[in-house]
């Protein structure tokens, strides 16, 4: 989607496409050829976790708008702190007494407690790789340690410690008494121990880049502030990152806000403009209590994906980042048919309609053409649960008796969601399933259900299957009508919602629920 004639853009109505407007406005008078550059941002002290996932996954859609807008050349860091002293001993590692004897080291000079790597920040840096590339997200991977190493935020570095004072004078109101007396925005790493040196810094020397400083033991340092030699503290550091990489675009949890702030001032006291930011909300419990790795009252990466696609976990993360979401396993069902509704809405959208589509992000600008699935993922848990089974070869039975004709080879997204479904009814559905017996108002009706769909053919559609409920519910009295259908969903499905009946008795077998409704009114 290009400029149009005068030379505004055409935007479609999606966030991500607001997003690459507001890009493309900071980039207009740029260089052309000149790359879009956005970053992610990752700590290496724990594993990739959903959180990882929703940030680059978002900021993954903003550069797809953008180039689809502009038509310019866009590039995505994930930076990696691993620099950062390690704070405390994670508790789901092994040797973590040999990791207590490393507190303070940069990640990347702490030891590998798995054995498999040069370091801790290593092994954590190679599982996020692998991470992203089993996403298949396009990224340039960058590590905060070798670019120090590197001397890539030499020049960078050198302006901050120019600005020093200004620095100070900005984060200090910011902090508590006791940090605000000793605040520096430069870490020493202390030349023997390896240790990051949280320090008063004595005196700066800005004409020769360095820093002087004094050990727990009163002996005396003067470090370069270059060659990696010392690192900034993180809201400096992000900022002189911003700066040096000149990032142009980086969002952020809701829970950074002031940080942001902060380090926009310092980006700019370094002499460059801070870049765009969206805020995005956080994930919250079943309680409506903020998602927390410590408490552990989320949902990992790898459980999501046991019990639904990843084209769902892209959708969930897709719809409306600025609005707190709850994350937890009843949100999976939905996201899996929004994103199939979306799926199969995409061949019949217009071109506007289709970039505001999760759909055409999730397959990165090319849906699918034959999308969709004959039938939802809710029907499938709804169907195992009155199948009472985890075994995807019954599932498969009835499906292709409602559908002849229909494969695994064929349909190789049901065939996924088959398998993940009975995964699903296993752990989620089968345990609160409660089941009641009708009252004599509703036994009647279920009765007279079960007569009727006697005189009905096998092969009858699910329209009519559907009107013939409608119709039964009508002729005894139901008022409002969802009172009816609550009945089945109770009485039959032992659940407090379903599907639509129509498509459920098609897909289950008239028969079938023919016994199904009999077995409930001899029970």
């Amino acid at each position: 989607m290009a400029p149009d004639q005068a030379g505004t853009l055409n935007t479609p109505i999606s966030w991500p496409f607001e997003e690459a407007a507001k890009l493309a406005a900071r980039l207009q008078s740029a260089d052309p050829r000149r790359p879009a550059l956005l970053e992610t941002g990752y700590g290496p002290s724990g594993l990739p976790h959903l959180g990882t996932f929703g940030e680059v996954a978002r900021t993954s859609w903003v550069r797809r708008a953008y180039t689809d807008l502009t038509g310019r050349p866009t590039r995505l860091l994930a930076f990696s702190d691993d620099m950062d002293g390690l704070r405390k001993v994670p508790d789901n590692v092994p040797n973590r007494d040999m990791l207590a004897e490393h507190l303070g080291k940069p990640l990347s000079r702490v030891p590998d407690p798995f054995g498999t790597h040069e370091s801790f920040a290593a092994h954590n840096n190679t599982r996020l790789r692998a991470f992203l590339d089993g996403f298949g997200f396009e990224y340039e991977f960058v590590s905060s340690t070798e670019t120090y190493a590197a001397g890539r935020f030499d020049a960078t570095l050198l302006r901050a410690l120019a600005a020093h004072d200004a620095i100070v004078a900005t984060v200090a109101p910011t902090l508590g008494p006791e940090r605000r007396a000793t605040y520096s925005p430069f870490l020493p790493i202390h030349p023997r121990t390896g240790v990051v040196m949280q320090v008063r810094i004595d005196a700066i020397d800005a004409q020769a880049g360095t820093i002087s400083w004094q050990d727990t033991q009163g002996e005396r340092f003067t470090t370069p502030v270059t060659g990696g030699a010392a690192k900034l503290q993180w809201k400096a550091d992000w900022a002189m990152r911003w700066a040096a990489l000149g990032v142009d675009y980086e969002m952020s949890g809701k829970d950074l806000i002031d940080s942001v702030r902060l380090s926009a001032k310092i980006c700019r006291l370094l002499g460059a403009e801070p870049p765009l930011s969206l805020t995005y909300e956080l994930f919250l419990d079943e309680h409506a209590q903020k998602i927390s790795k410590s408490k552990g009252n989320g949902i990992s990466v790898e459980e999501w994906l046991r019990y639904a696609p990843p084209e769902s976990l892209s959708q969930f993360m897709f719809l409306a980042p600025q609005r707190a979401k709850r994350l937890c396993f009843d949100v999976i069902p939905r996201a899996a048919d929004e994103y199939l509704a979306n799926l199969a809405r995409a061949p019949t959208q217009d071109e506007a309609a289709l970039r505001g589509n999760a759909a055409w992000f999730i397959h990165d600008g090319a849906p699918p053409p034959a999308s969709g699935t004959p039938v939802t993922f809710a029907m499938l848990l709804n169907l195992a649960s009155v199948a009472n089974t985890e075994n995807p070869d019954v599932l498969w039975a009835f499906l292709e008796r409602y559908r002849p004709g229909l494969t695994k080879q064929a349909e190789p997204l049901l065939a996924r969601l088959v398998t993940h479904a009975v995964a699903y009814y296993r752990d989620f559905v089968r345990p609160q399933k409660r089941f009641r017996a009708p009252d004599a108002h509703e036994r009647e009706a279920l009765a007279d259900l079960a007569e009727t769909l006697k005189g009905f053919a096998a092969n009858a559609s699910p329209d009519d299957l559907q009107n013939l409920v409608f119709e039964v519910g009508k002729r005894h009295g139901f008022a409002p009508l969802r009172a009816w259908f609550g009945c089945l969903y109770e009485v039959l499905l032992g659940q407090t919602e379903g599907p639509r009946f129509g498509i459920f008795i098609a897909l289950y077998g008239i028969s079938e629920t023919v016994a199904l409704i009999e077995a409930a009114l001899t029970a």
